[in-house]
């Protein structure tokens, strides 16, 4: 919810796919997939945070270039290490596009490890952050680190982004971190209604896209996407069919005065 609200998302979409190279790194040095996952979506996040300049300067816009520039030459590393690595292909293309079917109990244990912390973090920065990302020249001169905010918080979007990439894969990962909070900041701009409902709007096109996986021969990650589509389009034509009808009796008592 906060990345879109900082409109970061292509920040968001690098750190998902540096996951990638980061796992099929560790595989080839013959380490845990994990390892990979957090050592690149971590230093991924502070490279990018301590690169980019602040949120709101006039060379706020120089963010994309950096962006971009670690995306691509963490790809490429992330294709020189399939080449290199000369084992079983299959885990590899499960980094990509995941494998909900295949998760242990141990991954469970692991991930719920990490994610509460993280919990804890976010919601210990939660106030001054919505302040800096509403207002970073104000909540600068108020005495707030809008800077070390900017490091947390990718630092905190990077752990997000590497536990989730190990269920769902590099690619779907994306889909869930950005469209289920722009569909919530569509329906309501409160942030803790907003923050509660991109999460259960996360649960559900997830679950609903295992049923439907389940009793068809299509993988899951298309249809969690196409659901997570469907419900972001669905709230902006119901906000704009509202807009539109809120303003027919506005022009209506115009007319008649």
């Amino acid at each position: 919810w906060f990345m879109v609200l900082r409109r970061q998302t292509f920040a968001g979409h690098t750190l998902s796919l540096i996951g990638f190279p980061g796992a099929a790194g560790a595989i080839l040095i013959g380490l845990s997939p994990a390892f990979g996952y957090f050592g690149f979506c971590l230093a991924a996040g502070v490279i990018i945070a301590m690169a980019s300049p602040p949120v709101g300067s006039a060379l706020y816009s120089e963010e994309s270039a950096v962006i971009g520039s670690v995306q691509a030459f963490s790809l490429a590393c992330g294709f020189l290490f399939v080449n290199l690595y000369h084992g079983d292909l299959n885990g590899l293309t499960n980094l990509l596009f995941g494998s909900f079917l295949g998760i242990t109990n141990g991954q469970v244990v692991s991930l719920l490890a990490v994610a509460l912390p993280a919990l804890v973090a976010l919601g210990l920065i939660a106030r001054p952050l919505l302040f800096a990302s509403v207002d970073p020249e104000v909540a600068a001169a108020a005495g707030i680190p809008v800077r070390l905010l900017a490091v947390v918080f990718l630092l905190l979007l990077g752990v997000a982004a590497a536990e989730a990439s190990q269920i769902t894969g590099s690619l779907l990962v994306f889909a869930l971190l950005v469209l289920p909070p722009a569909t919530a900041q569509v329906i309501t701009g409160r942030p803790l209604l907003g923050i509660g409902l991109s999460v259960l709007l996360g649960l559900a096109v997830t679950w609903a896209g295992l049923v439907m996986a389940y009793y068809t021969p299509y993988p899951t990650g298309a249809f969690i996407t196409t659901l997570s589509f469907a419900a972001y389009v669905a709230a902006r034509g119901i906000r704009v069919l509202n807009a539109r009808t809120s303003k027919e009796p506005a022009s209506m008592r115009e007319a008649m005065t």
